[in-house]
């Protein structure tokens, strides 16, 4: 089994919570985080949370893959069409069964609603008299990530055959007489996007493969993604060039079928790829398919035909049927020059022929939005969700500017709508780095590599074998990690590398810009005004370095960071290993339960103290040594687990087991989760 796919696997985690080995890779690994909710009651005397052996009662391991229809899945499907650019994806058929939050009123949907109720209990009670199944949000951003693991390994492959092929032309120009020519080198490269996505349908890890009709589980409305080939992975649009996704005739003998004329169309994505496409938000006008030339520039070349996409839009305005509606907006932030946002279900509520502005006949669809759906979050393909501010001096409710006090590469402010009067987070310094301290020293013990410049060759730079005889980020977007690892080993001060290498991306500072901000029932929080692709660093987690012991009797104390990353390392206390080589660390034990060092945020730290915990985090935690190769004093540093959108609060699981605090008395202390996760435990301990 390859390391992503074991990602999907469930594992057991600290103190016999259930979660996914997926979560190994993009959530925090059960680290053991003293630290509370500032609001929260302190209690008398609380000691750190220790693990607490019990029996496994979790669901059992599944493929993550709910309510399926292996039979229809496997027939009225066509093989996947695959070259060096295109991707086609068969006709798939639907299962009807897999519905939640329909809108009543609404035909066919009241013809299926007792379908729907027993799958919605299915999918909240557990499958087969199996304990409960993480909710859909859950599986939705776990495939996503699964995705994203993927692709940024395509990436990294496509960032080699750029190096060697640039060499090669070098050699080339420089002997003249050479057997191989530019022309012989060159080929097209396929998207890594498309890669992914095709390797997902090849193994059989698209979450919802058979075409549905109407919402689907765990996608709402405002959901965005950041190309087409996300949708394809998750079943929301299975093609990532055409426009309208529809049921095949070749379905027509499904039993799930009966009663609908096909083919049907069940989602369409308004990317202003026609120029005769008109998009009044709630009321659209769309342009049927085929007929255009396929460069980029709008331009219909021949008549279109009613027949396929075309024909199944027909049989949606006549049977009244409805479509998913997925809108494109340009977007520099995605590697794909646009971000697509879900916008709900549409009728077709008119449709005609006629000819279009280049002389050719169109087919034309109007489509009106079904009330009783959460507001548009786009209008004419401008976004008017909430939008990050351009300058600080905008932030509304702005108490102070820059709470590092420019340590960092930006300033990083503070703003408080929530407290009357307003007031700044105070009662500590704030340190970019670590400190350590009083009689601690970090060992200096890491050879480093004999690279010049940039690290380029994993086969000879001896940073890269530590890491698996690869480098573990990529160059894009400024250095993305892939995946998570036991322990990442970075380029330090005894290699000859130099300050732009690609494995010293976690020594670089802040990326993104931060903003700490009050909230009415968690204290303080942490967000970004930028978009924050996964696998890129968020920030280091800093403090003073301490043994363990010594802030044993430091009960009040709720930012104390037990570094125990030999924990997950080694699956201790029941958790899932994460993939890496052990072999380079020094100060080992496998055996060894307890961690011996901490980071000390109370009085001095960073940015990361004021993240909060979340049961369905976004971001999760990765142990990277580069000085030195003790992992017990191994560096804590933040990634993103997911892509992060503008705003979105930034959280990670603190790790906590049930019931793992108690008072010197034996008493347990319980604190309740105001994570707002869809999937929340509802106590954080």
């Amino acid at each position: 089994m390859s390391s992503v796919e074991a990602m999907v696997v469930e594992g057991e985690a600290l103190a016999g919570r259930r979660r996914s080995a997926r979560c190994l890779g993009k959530e925090r690994p059960c680290y053991a985080l003293s630290k509370k909710f500032e609001n929260e009651e302190s209690p008398q005397k609380r000691p750190k949370p220790k693990s607490v052996k019990r029996e496994q009662k979790g669901p059992s391991k599944t493929n993550g893959f709910v309510m399926q229809n292996d039979a229809a899945s496997v027939s009225g499907k066509e093989e996947v069409m695959e070259n060096e650019n295109l991707s086609e994806v068969r006709e798939n058929g639907i299962s009807s069964e897999v519905k939640e939050n329909g809108i009543s009123g609404n035909g066919w949907f009241n013809a299926n609603e007792s379908k729907v109720s027993a799958a919605s209990e299915q999918l909240n009670n557990g499958v087969h008299g199996q304990a409960p199944t993480k909710s859909a949000k859950q599986r939705v951003k776990e495939t996503l990530r699964m995705f994203n693991t993927y692709y940024l390994q395509f990436v990294q492959e496509e960032e080699k055959r750029v190096k060697e092929v640039g060499q090669k032309l070098s050699e080339c120009s420089k002997n003249k007489n050479g057997s191989n020519s530019e022309g012989d080198l060159k080929r097209a490269s396929k998207r890594p996007d498309l890669k992914a996505s095709s390797k997902m349908i090849k193994n059989n890890q698209v979450l919802y493969p058979e075409k549905m009709i109407g919402d689907l589980p765990g996608i709402s409305v405002g959901d965005q993604f950041l190309s087409r080939c996300e949708m394809v992975v998750l079943g929301l649009h299975s093609h990532w060039l055409n426009g309208i996704d529809y049921i095949g005739k070749s379905c027509s003998k499904m039993e799930q079928y009966r009663g609908y004329t096909l083919p049907l169309a069940v989602c369409i994505v308004l990317s202003g790829m026609y120029e005769d496409d008109q998009d009044n938000s709630e009321d659209v006008v769309y342009t049927g398919q085929g007929g255009h030339d396929l460069l980029g520039n709008k331009r219909q070349v021949k008549d279109q035909k009613l027949e396929r996409g075309n024909l199944a839009l027909q049989n949606n305005h006549d049977t009244g049927v409805p479509v998913r509606v997925v809108r494109g907006h340009e977007s520099r932030s995605s590697y794909c020059g646009k971000v697509y946002t879900y916008d709900g279900l549409y009728k077709v509520v008119k449709t005609w022929a006629e000819k279009g502005a280049a002389g050719f006949t169109v087919y034309k669809y109007r489509l009106k939005r079904i009330t009783g759906q959460p507001s548009l979050t786009t209008n004419q393909v401008r976004f008017t969700r909430e939008q990050a501010p351009q300058k600080i001096s905008e932030l509304r409710g702005l108490v102070c500017e820059d709470i590092s006090g420019g340590q960092e590469n930006m300033q990083i402010p503070a703003s408080n709508v929530v407290d009357d009067p307003p007031f700044a987070p105070t009662d500590f310094e704030y340190s970019k780095a670590i400190r350590l301290a009083k009689n601690l020293k970090l060992p200096t013990n890491a050879a480093g590599c004999k690279c010049k410049g940039e690290c380029g060759d994993p086969r000879i730079c001896s940073c890269a074998k530590l890491n698996g005889g690869d480098f573990p980020y990529v160059r894009k977007d400024g250095g993305r990690l892939i995946e998570a690892k036991s322990v990442v080993f970075e380029c330090g001060p005894s290699c000859g590398c130099n300050a732009s290498c690609v494995n010293r991306t976690s020594q670089k500072g802040l990326k993104y810009r931060l903003e700490v901000f009050r909230t009415a029932n968690k204290g303080w929080a942490v967000r970004s005004w930028d978009t924050i692709p996964s696998g890129a660093p968020v920030c280091e987690y800093t403090g003073i370095l301490r043994r363990t012991d010594e802030v044993d009797a430091d009960l009040e104390n709720n930012y104390i960071f037990d570094i125990d990353c030999l924990q997950t390392m080694k699956g201790l206390d029941g958790r899932e290993r994460r993939p890496g080589d052990t072999a380079a660390l020094v100060n080992f034990d496998d055996k060894k339960a307890e961690a011996d060092f901490c980071l000390d945020a109370g009085r001095v730290g960073n940015v990361a103290r004021f993240i909060n915990h979340s049961c369905e985090p976004n971001l999760f935690v990765q142990c990277v040594l580069s000085s030195h190769n003790d992992i017990r004093m191994a560096k804590v540093m933040l990634f993103a687990a997911d892509t992060i959108l503008p705003l979105q609060e930034l959280c990670y699981d603190y790790g906590y087991a049930l019931d793992s605090v108690v008072r010197p008395d034996g008493s347990i202390v319980q604190l309740a989760c105001h994570c707002g996760a869809a999937g929340c435990r509802k106590r954080l301990y």
